[in-house]
């Protein structure tokens, strides 16, 4: 099988090239920077017409291609590329002949949801939608589900909270791992979020490729952990004192709003104390991924062991 991979040179993305190259497939990596699995492409999401030379004899096309992030400066781009690279990537795949196409999305389009594990029958609260990242992932899912409707071959998956060594950006996933094991997270809110190895989200990709049903989705996650627990392991395995101030929520808001505000008399934004990655965290993130474990087959390694593989490529690098 050849197989074009947008968004090689990224976290996930890169994982995921790797998988195929280990399972015999020849890669296609596709991105601005040049990546290190299999033939790299420069190119732009956002050039239909690139995409689509570069799909032209592949039979399989994952779409990871997107930017993951929560600061408002960040809005325009990140409806550009997540919406608009989407629409032109599966516009090219339909065009090229592209036997099917594995989209990833991510949770926030199934939920959170209140008392419980979301699932993909679930979606996110309405009030949610004013956060630019979330809203930008639910349009880019519906423009991939409409293709599918529309007769091409798409599967989404929904990655959780991906976390492991390679998230050299970071991802705000990884900035959260990298600040706790290195001392400068101190405290914690009362929320919770579901930890996943991001390996075990690269082999579920190519299991949604190989047994997922067209135009459905799968959410590939590993354990829900509050955030206390997820800090202690990650602080253990860093060999520090985990973070032992619990913030309740609404102070943590309050505090978001008043370093927002701060911030922009001088132009910038917070760091550690992102508004809209807190608002995030009133309804704690709890998922299932019971759907792709009995359709894909799909499995995933304990929460401990990812966070030790992800804390220990972090102390490498700094």
């Amino acid at each position: 099988m050849r197989a074009l991979v947008t968004g090689a040179a990224g976290f996930i993305g890169g994982h995921v090239a790797q998988a195929l190259h280990d399972a015999g497939c020849e890669v296609r990596s596709f991105d601005r920077s040049p990546a290190g699995i299999g033939e790299p492409v420069v190119g732009d999401v956002l050039d239909a017409a690139a995409v689509e030379r570069a799909a032209g004899d592949c039979d399989a096309l994952f779409h990871l291609a997107a930017l993951y992030s929560y600061a408002r400066r960040d809005t325009a781009a990140m409806l550009r590329v997540n919406v608009g690279g989407t629409r032109a990537v599966v516009d090219a795949a339909a065009r090229a002949g592209v036997a099917r196409v594995v989209m990833t999305s991510s949770c926030a389009t199934c939920g959170p949801v209140p008392g419980r594990p979301a699932t993909e029958a679930d979606h996110p609260p309405a009030w949610e939608l004013g956060i630019a990242y979330k809203r930008s992932k639910i349009e880019s899912e519906a423009l991939a589900l409409q293709a599918a409707a529309d007769g091409l071959d798409v599967v989404v998956v929904n990655p959780t909270t991906p976390v492991g060594p390679g998230d050299e950006r970071p991802t705000p996933t990884g900035a959260m791992v990298a600040g706790v094991a290195t001392g400068r997270i101190r405290a914690f809110t009362q929320t919770a979020i579901n930890v996943v190895a991001v390996q075990d989200v690269a082999a579920g990709h190519l299991l949604a490729y190989e047994h997922g049903r067209r135009g459905e989705r799968y959410l590939l996650g590993g354990e829900d952990l509050t955030l206390r627990d997820a800090f202690a392991m990650i602080a253990r395995h860093a060999g520090r004192t985990p973070p032992r101030v619990a913030v309740p929520y609404p102070v943590a808001l309050g505090a978001a709003w008043a370093a927002d505000r701060a911030t922009r008399l001088v132009g910038r934004e917070p760091k550690l104390l992102n508004l809209d990655e807190t608002r995030l965290a009133r309804v704690p993130m709890r998922f299932s991924c019971a759907k792709a474990q009995r359709e894909l087959g799909y499995t995933f390694r304990p929460a401990d062991e990812a966070l030790r593989d992800a804390v220990a490529w972090v102390l490498k690098e700094v």
